[in-house]
């Protein structure tokens, strides 16, 4: 075998120190994961109706992040309604809620960054766990897999602190 050399530039080389490298970059480190709770019907099963026609699936998505205890660690959890109906009927064939959260340790994230952080990278982690979830639910429940579509988190956000402003901006005195 021929000797390689290590050309790879280090912070010393650069002329930085490694603390103030280290200092710059968020850091996320997942602590756990968890369902906190989960709820499935077969809805069409319980009714004893046959399931004829196109499905028609609605997902809606609620966020929350707290702070722990332990400085520096947070619990963000996704908080999922799916229902599915049978495409021109009113009643729903299959309904599944799942409030699923981790633990996150976060360091080197601005005051001013913490929330958006929070409520986008950290969904980001935790959206393949939970999609997983729900497909082998629906399976499962005797359905075919449902396979939810990626969520933009950073649209949510901003939908959310824009629905934000505009109910302040309603519910500010008039003068």
């Amino acid at each position: 075998m021929a000797d390689e050399e290590n050309t790879q530039t280090t912070p010393e080389a650069e002329g930085t120190k490694p603390q103030q490298t280290a200092q710059q970059t968020p850091q996320m480190q997942v602590l756990g994961q968890f369902i906190r709770d989960l709820s499935f019907e077969n809805v069409a099963v319980q009714k004893g109706r046959a399931l004829e026609g196109q499905p028609d699936i609605n997902v809606q998505v609620g966020l929350e992040a707290k702070k722990r205890k332990t400085e520096g660690q947070y619990e963000v959890a996704v908080k999922l309604n799916v229902t599915g109906k049978v495409k021109g009927a009113d009643d729903p064939i299959f309904a599944i809620e799942l409030d699923y959260a981790g633990v996150f340790a976060i360091s080197n994230v601005p005051e001013n960054q913490l929330h958006p952080y929070l409520m986008i990278e950290c969904p980001r982690m935790l959206f393949p766990f939970l999609r997983r979830i729900v497909s082998d639910i629906s399976r499962d429940g005797g359905f075919p897999p449902l396979n939810l579509e990626n969520i933009d988190f950073v649209a949510l956000y901003r939908n959310e602190i824009t629905r934000r402003a505009q109910a302040e901006a309603e519910n500010a005195p008039k003068s």
